[in-house]
């Protein structure tokens, strides 16, 4: 462990966590600026946070490295250790706000926020006050697209200090399409596009007669496919059409892939006809759309047409790109129904988005490599490859697909094991596990019911929170700090 401080450069590693919580200061100053507008007596709590993040920042970067340089180790190292440390400083507010939240649910709540997952270990949203409420879905917001690829944005000089590794360590996919030349300009490429993407919603929402602050709140969520509501009730609180019609768009777009949605508004439709990925996403989500509605009209369950058009085309979006809104009948749908939202919970969003799950890149990769493997066994001289939009695609990729997939599900057995262990119900402990690692968190159990957190033990909390950092960066990039392969030369 000494040893790998020779050559793992920890000084600079500091230093740019330095110029980071800089950052999360800046934006922490929002719900600071909230508590002022509605006259909270939080507010003195949220200065604390700002002033421990400042001055955090100050110390770290006054640090002076030998070398600036960043290669694959310090880039995956940094990449871990910067969710944690902002989920660690992000939760100093509820420490000091007198909101009686332990350590461990304060902690809880905020890495669920950076990761967007969604799950909750406060007993209530409606006791927050507004000043929280919109901290939960700033850190949201930021976390769907990226702390790092916000840094690379902002900071261009750290496009010569490992930022390819960095950009590759925290961004999700198979692969990692540069829109830009630098990696810095491709980074304020996608933020540019998630900025205007967020301040569209947020002003549909608006103009749909939600108020203000509401409005505000579900766009910074809602773009990061994060979920966090404003109010118990959730968007059922609203029970419009419109309004949920507007989250079907904004929770597509926001697990699509990023790259896709830049080359449609540069006019390159091609490159959407073309995607293997997204054409398969589309057809999930319809397909699944389809189901549903006929559950629900076998049932008799439906009294419009909304309740079999818009509601199952929501919830279908809603799990699938990890948002986790759910509808408030949705148990009564059927059995099929039910395990049809696991699955969509596992499969998730397109790579490259802000979406959580296994991605359906993966699962579109491994389908086609099962079709080739059975073709293989009726022609075993055939050379077969797996095309993925139009072209062949290298056999480590296809590996490295199946590994993931492998892992994932590896996770959630051996996480839901110790929450079994802990004394959790079979059926609790394995959707908890999922929902952590596709961060997605629906908030109740598949009979409908809501789940208390907050009554977990604190070492599930901890476990679940550790999955949800896995889940949130791919598995690699924080499992990977565990073996010896990464401390060796």
């Amino acid at each position: 462990m000494f040893k790998s401080r020779k050559y793992i450069n920890i000084i600079m590693l500091l230093r740019v966590i330095g110029w980071l919580l800089l950052i999360e200061s800046m934006f922490m100053c929002i719900p600071v600026i909230t508590s002022i507008l509605y006259g909270e007596e939080c507010l003195q709590a949220f200065l604390i946070g700002v002033g421990v993040c400042l001055g955090s920042g100050l110390m770290l970067m006054s640090l002076r490295p030998r070398s600036r340089e960043m290669r694959r180790r310090e880039a995956m190292m940094l990449t871990a250790m910067v969710w944690v440390v902002f989920s660690l400083l992000g939760m100093v507010p509820y420490l000091v706000s007198g909101i009686h939240v332990t350590v461990t649910n304060a902690f809880f709540d905020t890495i669920s926020s950076f990761t967007t997952t969604g799950l909750s270990a406060l007993p209530s949203i409606d006791a927050l006050p507004k000043s929280f409420i919109i901290w939960r879905c700033v850190m949201q917001w930021i976390g769907g697209m990226g702390i790092i690829l916000f840094t690379l944005a902002v900071l261009p000089m750290l496009n010569y200090q490992g930022g390819m590794q960095m950009f590759n360590a925290e961004v999700t996919g198979i692969t990692h399409d540069k829109l830009r030349p630098r990696v810095s300009s491709t980074a304020k490429a996608l933020w540019l596009i998630y900025i205007t993407l967020t301040v569209v919603l947020m002003t549909l929402l608006w103009l749909a007669d939600m108020p203000a602050f509401d409005a505000v709140c579900y766009g910074l969520s809602t773009m990061s496919t994060g979920g966090f509501a404003t109010s118990d009730a959730g968007i059922q609180a609203y029970n419009s059409v419109s309004i949920k019609s507007i989250f079907c768009v904004f929770m597509l777009l926001g697990s699509i892939n990023f790259s896709l949605v830049f080359q449609a508004v540069t006019g390159n439709f091609k490159a959407l006809r073309r995607n293997t990925a997204l054409k398969a996403f589309m057809g999930v989500i319809l397909v699944s759309t389809v189901i549903m509605a006929v559950s629900i009209w076998r049932r008799g369950l439906f009294q419009n047409i909304e309740d079999i058009t818009i509601d199952p085309l929501f919830q279908a979006i809603s799990v699938i790109s990890s948002t986790g809104l759910v509808e408030p009948d949705f148990a009564a749908w059927g059995a099929p129904v039910l395990c049809l939202l696991v699955i969509l919970m596992f499969i998730g969003g397109c790579a490259g988005s802000t979406s959580g799950g296994a991605k359906i890149d993966r699962i579109v990769i491994c389908f086609k490599n099962i079709r080739n493997e059975f073709f293989r066994i009726m022609h075993p001289n055939a050379v077969l490859t797996v095309r993925i939009n139009g072209q062949g695609t290298p056999e480590v990729i296809v590996q490295k697909a199946i590994v993931f997939l492998i892992l994932y599900v590896m996770v959630i057995l051996g996480s839901a094991l110790i929450l079994l262990l802990l004394g959790l119900p079979v059926d609790q402990s394995f959707f908890s596990s999922l929902e952590a690692i596709s961060n997605t968190g629906l908030g109740v159990d598949l009979a409908g019911q809501p789940t208390d957190i907050s009554s977990f033990p604190a070492l599930g909390k901890w476990t679940l929170a550790f999955v949800m950092l896995v889940g949130r960066l791919e598995l690699y990039t924080v499992l990977i700090i565990f073996t010896t392969t990464f401390w060796k030369r």
